[in-house]
């Protein structure tokens, strides 16, 4: 069973992704909060796979509350899923930065939400091309600075550097593996292999990482 905190200040929201997610035979829903604050402290107390972490709460917004979560818990549950009515950039690209593992708006259909729970929870990004296109767009839109690349990136071979340039640009593992001409399954290996020397949660914290080390300049 997948377990799911609900973090949103409406009663109403909460009580209808809880009715949703409840119905799903292997979802339950462990709690919910009104605000970030809270949201932190079930999490800790509660222990579930997913949080969907609203961003405009009181006390602690969803994106403050998602740092405060993970920012000490790099590669540890929970799993952080961001949802929202405002599908701004600015928004993409911090929740992203704070460690979440995917953004959904809230008027996305219900099957799309029970499927986002499912992607996260299961270790994947649920980083649509749209939200990437958004995260290039944000930092094309910043000025160039010679970023110096962490150390650990000397630790990839080079065709794991290609793949995470790859993963950067948006590319599926199947457009990947298209790309590079070898199997899909070749290239799931590598992605874990990157993900697990580089010390990242998933493919969402992957393509912020290869964008902020200058691996991958918006435009190439």
């Amino acid at each position: 069973m997948i377990r799911v905190l609900i973090a949103d200040d409406q009663a109403m929201v909460r009580q209808g992704f809880g009715a949703l997610l409840a119905a799903q035979p292997d979802l339950v829903v462990v709690g919910d909060a009104a605000d970030g604050a809270q949201a932190v402290a079930a999490a800790r107390q509660l222990d579930p796979d997913v949080v969907l972490m609203d961003v405009r709460m009181p006390v602690l917004d969803g994106l403050a509350a998602t740092r405060k979560l993970l920012g000490d818990r790099p590669s540890a549950r929970p799993r952080v899923l961001i949802l929202t009515t405002f599908d701004l950039d600015d928004y993409v690209y911090e929740a992203l930065r704070a460690g979440a593992s995917g953004f959904l708006l809230k008027d996305a259909p219900a099957a799309d939400l029970v499927h986002a729970v499912r992607v996260v929870a299961a270790g994947d990004a649920l980083l649509a091309p749209a939200v990437t296109r958004r995260l290039i767009a944000e930092f094309a839109a910043r000025p160039e600075r010679h970023r110096p690349r962490p150390t650990e990136l000397a630790a990839l071979t080079p065709r794991e550097t290609d793949v995470l340039r790859l993963i950067a640009r948006g590319r599926s593992n199947q457009e990947i593996a298209a790309d590079l001409v070898v199997a899909e399954q070749t290239v799931k290996t590598h992605v874990s292999r990157i993900l697990a020397k580089l010390h990242l949660r998933d493919r969402a914290q992957a393509v912020v990482l290869a964008y902020e080390t200058g691996l991958v300049a918006a435009g190439e």
